[in-house]
């Protein structure tokens, strides 16, 4: 994948397909320390010992319309190219944990991308499901939780045109300021 954003939006489609009513994702980009890092927590069905020892192979999915699953193991092979791995824990029942970190300053790690887009992507595929999105650069930090934008905008849907139109640009924002140098 040419973007992290792509990965990122891979594994939270994998949590909601999980039946996962709470998913966070945190970011974290610091430059000073020569890290990228970002971690998907969902409460999801979680999945055996054995099954996550299988993730990183490519010729091992779930999915019945392809025989391969290559969302982790390209995810796998893009953090070590850069000086990173990729860790996941899960339990039955309880859920799934993923974090992948890199060398945020290397060669071959791939741009974030359009991390905007990709909001608006998940908020489009969540059902009923919780999620939280936290971005930190450096010592700043956005974050935003459904749960509260529910209780700011009542009655009217997240996925509503205008409302997803107005996160877009909201996070698109804030992630500008986040980054700007103090």
């Amino acid at each position: 994948m040419l973007e992290i954003a792509l990965h990122i939006l891979d594994i939270i489609q994998n949590s909601i397909h999980a039946e996962s009513t709470e998913i966070e994702l945190q970011i974290i980009e610091d430059p000073k320390n020569n890290l990228f890092a970002f971690s998907v927590k969902d409460n999801g069905k979680g999945m055996t010992e054995e099954f996550v020892k299988q993730l990183k192979n490519p010729f091992h999915t779930t999915r019945t319309t392809r025989k391969v699953g290559l969302g982790i193991p390209l995810l796998v092979d893009a953090c070590q190219q850069s000086k990173g791995d990729v860790e996941i824990k899960s339990t039955i029942g309880k859920g799934t944990f993923l974090k992948a970190w890199m060398n945020y300053n290397h060669i071959d790690r791939a741009p974030l991308g359009d991390m905007p887009s990709t909001i608006v992507s998940i908020l489009l595929s969540l059902k009923d499901q919780c999620f939280v999105y936290i971005h930190r650069y450096a010592n700043r930090e956005f974050s935003l939780d459904t749960r509260e934008l529910k209780e700011i905008l009542g009655e009217v849907s997240l996925q509503d045109a205008v409302v997803l139109q107005w996160l877009r640009n909201y996070v698109e924002e804030n992630l500008t300021e986040i980054r700007q140098r103090s």
